[in-house]
């Protein structure tokens, strides 16, 4: 069906969402938005709510040295900082009865388990393990840890893993070795040390003192803390892992998405667990176990194809009863990100990507039915109480903070105002969502922001930001890496177009961009430029630099040899600039197996034994940047973390190696000491003034 093209949403809405937020536009003496005040910013982690509902405790990281737990009577809204210990504290979990709080933390001199009552001013320390503690989940009964170590398969016990750490360290060479993939991921090399499972059981003493890894000869890591639950009564807990049971059944890690459900009953004393595959025969993505309150149900989210990362992820709902599990909703065409059973456990609390927004729903399996419940913004850390919602949110124009709602969409309240401070004299630029006619006249979306000192009759220069993925979306949020608002303090209009691949849009606009990466989104991305300045007359068309990262790098190479006149400069951070090299290099190999089709030497019809069969795929030069080098002209910005394992360094020194011996104006810059992102403070400050002053270089204000 074409939609009529419209604006979804008019400034006096967002004005609102302002003022839910911060209310910094009402201020007169108005300061620039920088990198530094960014990078100032307290955030928010661990957002909990108390069982009985009347108090909330979250994390508030001020600084690298300040960053502690604070709670807040949500009646009277009074904030008393909970923590004050010189190290921090996080993983936080209400104990049931409300009245004492369990947290990590490395005040000791590891990463153990505390435990700290309301109404003391200490906190205890209830486990003293020979490792770190990753991460804990707490059954409802109080009684039943489960754990997070990173240890040596085959250990019996942490002690093991320690003598073996010893017994490295005395090693007088340094190699590594491997008989399989992968060997490498995001930013690190793999080691013989894996991340397990744990189960603990609290003594009469209210102490930790002895755990029990229940995937012992496990080969890899399991999926992570937050991919655990524990049943209620401790009975068993289910977690989510790709099987790696056995080195034969880790050996295809590198190009499958296979992560199962994995239930293990629990009994206090058991020396051996039996590990249950409950999603044995979804040779997809199973993932975020999480049982009812009441124990009957198990809730997990599930994709459906295998190898596809970017599928849309379906609720399903195991009933422990009958054992039998079905999907809820299936017909809804959005992709979960999180759930949360409701307080009566008839409906579900869900996230997902929605037009541009990360909304809340309510499912009832009951009736399959679906409700929206909020839709402005980003909004996530959903938990809930009675009739009312607690969540966080982020928007174009606010950083988080948590709000609340009751379970119809009303009475919505801001909670919290973390940075209202910091924030009280900053003017965050006006922005709007628009769409327009794309690829074969289908409707795409987007955002544009004024610049944030913006002058009636003044046309802007124009930072065209295209989003990585690239199944992904910049969408309406406040991002801490590549945030809209600054590029509009330094005097830009910001456009941003959701091209075909984005998420949030359905499954089949997400889908389209696989064995397209070239095609459908440039044509979105030209369409959307020319609508938005003829839309927008303030928007310099003549004046216009791109930039973007990972496959938004990628489409900058892309630009260059396909759209080559399109702009004044190009800004490319970990772009993957070849395909066939990126694709022998990079450690994710499920990923470009499907959106290209198969391995880089043939089809995805490969054997058992991974031998691949038929003529080679055609996208991976089809949509090689490398292959139209010879029309490339525009001076590029060449970006790069020299650890990152996704898109390895290599594809960055072969965009400027071609930019440099074409004669083209270039610069690289290469972090040393940074991986996909720029995640530390200071390498961010340095980032954003050699991108600004790129674009400065190729624009006139």
């Amino acid at each position: 069906m074409r939609l009529k093209m419209k604006k979804l949403f008019t400034l006096a809405a967002f004005s609102l969402a302002a003022t839910l937020s911060t209310g910094v536009n009402a201020h007169v003496d108005n300061e620039v938005f920088t990198v530094e005040k960014l990078n100032q910013l307290n955030q928010l982690h661990d957002v909990t709510v108390s069982p009985q509902g009347d108090s909330l405790i979250y994390g508030l990281k001020k600084s690298a040295s300040d960053n502690h737990l604070y709670r807040q009577d949500i009646k009277t809204g009074k904030i008393s900082q909970f923590t004050d210990h010189d190290e921090s504290e996080g993983n936080v979990v209400w104990a049931d009865d409300g009245q004492s709080v369990y947290f990590l933390s490395s005040r000791s001199g590891s990463s153990q388990i505390w435990q700290k009552k309301l109404n003391e001013e200490t906190a205890k320390q209830i486990s003293d393990f020979l490792l770190d503690v990753n991460g804990f989940k707490l059954a409802k009964n109080g009684q039943v840890f489960a754990l997070s170590f990173t240890v040596k398969p085959g250990c019996e016990n942490l002690a093991c893993t320690v003598a073996a750490k010893k017994a490295d360290e005395a090693k007088k060479y340094n190699i590594r070795a491997y008989d399989q993939l992968m060997v490498r991921h995001w930013d690190v090399w793999a080691t013989d040390y894996k991340e397990h499972l744990f189960v603990a059981h609290l003594d009469k003493k209210g102490l930790l003192t002895h755990t029990q890894d229940i995937m012992p000869n496990w080969q890899s890591d399991f999926a992570g803390i937050s991919q655990v639950t524990i049943h209620p009564e401790g009975a068993s807990l289910a977690f989510s892992a790709k099987d790696s049971s056995s080195k034969d059944a880790a050996k295809d890690h590198a190009w499958t998405t296979n992560f199962d459900i994995f239930e293990v009953a629990l009994s206090q004393g058991q020396s051996a667990f039996n590990l249950k595959n409950i999603t044995e025969k979804n040779k997809a993505w199973d993932a975020n176990p999480v049982y009812s309150s009441n124990g009957r149900f198990l809730a997990y989210k599930a994709m459906k194809t295998p190898g596809y990362e970017a599928d849309k992820f379906t609720l399903q709902l195991r009933d422990s009863r009958s054992g039998k599990t079905r999907a809820v909703a299936n017909d809804w065409d959005r992709s979960i990100s999180s759930l949360a059973f409701a307080p009566d456990n008839k409906s579900l609390y869900v996230v997902a990507q929605d037009v541009g927004q990360k909304s809340i729903f309510s499912i009832t399996p009951e009736f399959d039915e679906v409700r929206k419940i909020y839709n402005v913004g980003s909004n996530g850390d959903v938990t809930s109480h009675g009739n009312k919602l607690y969540f966080t949110r982020h928007t174009l124009n606010s950083p988080k903070d948590i709000f609340s709602i009751d379970d119809h969409g009303d009475d919505l309240k801001q909670l919290t105002h973390i940075n209202k401070d910091k924030l009280a004299k900053v003017k965050f630029a006006d922005y709007e969502q628009f769409n327009f006619k794309g690829w074969n006249d289908e409707t795409v979306h987007g955002y544009w922001l004024k610049p944030a000192n913006y002058e009636e009759g003044k046309k802007y220069p124009i930072a065209f930001l295209v989003h990585g993925g690239p199944q992904g979306s910049f969408g309406n949020m406040f991002h801490y890496r590549w945030n809209a608002q600054l590029w509009a303090a330094q005097g830009y209009g910001v456009v941003m177009v959701d091209f075909h691949g984005s998420t949030g849009y359905g499954q089949e606009f997400t889908h389209s961009i696989s064995r397209d990466w070239g095609g459908k989104p440039l044509e979105d991305l030209q369409k959307g430029l020319a609508f938005i300045v003829k839309d927008q007359p303030w928007l310099d068309r003549d004046n216009a630099c791109a930039l973007g990262a990972s496959y938004g790098g990628y489409m900058m190479n892309w630009i260059a040899g396909n759209w080559p006149t399109g702009f004044n400069c190009l800004i490319n951070h970990a772009g993957l600039y070849d395909m066939p090299s990126f694709y022998q290099s990079t450690e994710e190999l499920w990923f470009p197996e499907y959106d290209m089709g198969g391995p880089s030497w043939g089809k995805e019809s490969a054997d058992s034994k991974g031998n691949a069969k038929g003529k080679i795929s055609p996208d991976y030069s089809k949509f090689n940047p490398a292959a139209y080098v010879n029309n490339w002209q525009t001076p590029m910005l060449v970006i790069q973390g020299e650890l990152d394992y996704r898109v390895p360094y290599a594809q960055s020194l072969g965009a400027f190696t071609t930019l440099q011996r074409k004669g083209i104006d270039s610069r690289l810059v290469m972090f040393p000491d940074e991986d996909h992102h720029i995640r530390k403070p200071d390498n961010l400050v340095v980032w954003y003034d050699e991108v600004f002053k790129w674009l400065e270089k190729y624009t006139k204000k």
